[in-house]
């Protein structure tokens, strides 16, 4: 057991007020009831387990306030810290506020004259209403007050120039073709001249499909959607159905007069425009050429889309007019008249149903867009220079366009904004044709010029900047004959 410091205190008997013995020496003779303590000296020092501070030694010059004089009262002693309190917690204008009264302090006689505190303490005051960073205890910088928390985004860089180009010879300089398609096996088809090659963008590796025959040229190229098997369209006005893996023509289908210039897929379903003005809707595990015939243009059909869904057929021909197609009828449901030129490029959204993109040529240069379901015209954007292929990322709410006359450039868009994020350039010639990787990330087009270049303008599906499996070839100039 530990012994008693000195200052602890025995048990204490009460001391007679009146008597004259010393009060540090307590009395067990004169007892008063109920009184169970005794008066220490004055002058004895009292040690206990309670801090309290004591003010008069505070440093107020760290705040810039003026040290109080010396008083035997503590509240003047305490002037400058109950003036900063005051200050911090009802603004720098209180300074006439009345500090509340205790009762001891204000009673005189019977109490009937006690003193009344300030009423307005816990009152709302307009003028005491006042901004977070007044009552910080150091001074708020303006320029603190002007900093966002918020995370900045930083906005996608997308390159100036492409990772690849193909060398491409007698690669036409025709508005009205499309030469160029990707697979969904990451396979590039590209028609020169009588021939049709294919690059393999996982390795490299160009391969010839065919050449036709008779004088006959490549006019267009469509991959179906498991991207095992290529649609040829010729300028005799036939189209052939490859088997790209096994490098065999499995059949060739009939029915246009003049050339077919656009392809598009639907499944098992084939559609194909023609400078004949129709449209011939083919079955290919049917044995007929084609189920069915779409008639509606005046001049030839140059650009051809079908939906995601498959539900509508969007086309574009040299008369300026854009039509969308169901399945049932062979009459166009909806006719759009706007575009003063030809209307080539088509593309339909990926992330919203029934919107449709077009653009027009020389003489209109504008991207317009659509919604089928509506049948609402809702924009219009004048881009300056002919407009020859659309492209919508998988990926983004993000589309490509391609022109030709006057600038050649290829366009990255916001959309709806339709704000630029990107303007490409380095093809000579009008840039008219346009494919998509299967990633969404990458594309191609191809000019006049006789090259294909690839650019990355996409972000990927989780918007990482990882380099695909397209990427991996090797960088460069090559050929792709």
């Amino acid at each position: 057991m530990e012994n008693p410091s000195s200052n602890s205190m025995e048990p204490q008997t009460p001391f007679d007020p009146n008597s004259n013995m010393n009060p540090k020496t307590p009395s067990k003779t004169n007892l008063i009831p109920g009184f169970n303590s005794y008066h220490p000296s004055p002058s004895r020092s009292i040690y206990s387990d309670r801090f309290i501070p004591s003010r008069t030694s505070s440093n107020f010059a760290l705040f810039g306030l003026p040290l109080s004089p010396k008083s035997s009262n503590t509240e003047d002693s305490n002037s400058g810290y109950t003036s900063l309190l005051r200050t911090a917690l009802f603004g720098p204008d209180s300074g006439n506020v009345v500090n509340p009264v205790t009762p001891e302090k204000g009673v005189r006689g019977n109490g009937r004259n006690l003193k009344r505190p300030n009423c307005n303490i816990f009152r709302y005051k307009t003028e005491t209403r006042q901004r977070l960073d007044s009552l910080l205890p150091y001074e708020f910088d303006d320029q603190m007050r002007g900093v966002s928390t918020s995370p900045v985004k930083v906005p996608r860089k997308v390159p100036k120039s492409p990772y690849k180009v193909l060398d491409a010879p007698a690669l036409q300089d025709d508005f009205y073709l499309n030469l160029v398609d990707w697979s969904s096996q990451n396979v590039l088809a590209v028609g020169l001249g009588s021939s049709v090659y294919l690059w393999h963008a996982s390795n490299g590796k160009v391969v010839k499909l065919c050449d036709l025959e008779n004088d006959d040229n490549v006019t267009s190229v469509g991959w179906a959607q498991r991207g095992t098997h290529l649609a040829v369209g010729t300028s005799n006005g036939k189209v052939q159905l490859w088997d790209a893996s096994h490098g065999k023509m499995t059949r060739t289908m009939e029915g246009h007069r003049l050339r077919v210039g656009a392809l598009s897929w639907s499944s098992s379903q084939l559609s194909s425009g023609s400078r004949d003005k129709s449209i011939l809707q083919r079955d290919i595990r049917a044995q007929d050429d084609y189920v069915s015939k779409l008639s509606g243009h005046k001049s030839e059909v140059c650009g051809l889309k079908w939906s995601p869904d498959s539900r509508e057929l969007a086309s574009g021909g040299n008369d300026n007019r854009l039509f969308v197609w169901n399945n049932h009828s062979t009459q166009p449901i909806l006719k759009y008249c706007e575009h003063t030129a030809a209307v080539k490029a088509i593309a339909w959204s990926p992330h919203l149903h029934g919107l449709l993109a077009s653009g027009g040529g020389t003489a209109d240069r504008c991207i317009r867009f659509w919604n089928t379901t509506t049948n609402t015209h809702l924009s219009c954007m004048d881009t300056g220079s002919q407009v020859c292929n659309l492209v919508w990322s998988k990926n983004a709410n993000e589309l490509v366009s391609t022109h030709g006359y006057s600038q050649n450039q290829i366009i990255l868009w916001r959309y709806p904004t339709m704000t630029k994020v990107a303007t490409l350039t380095g093809h000579t010639y009008r840039v008219l044709y346009l494919a998509i990787s299967p990633d969404g990330q990458m594309i191609v087009t191809g000019a006049g010029d006789e090259t294909l270049r690839f650019w990355n303008v996409f972000p990927s599906p989780k918007s990482q900047n990882t380099e695909s499996e397209i990427g991996a070839s090797s960088l460069g100039r090559t050929q792709i004959r």
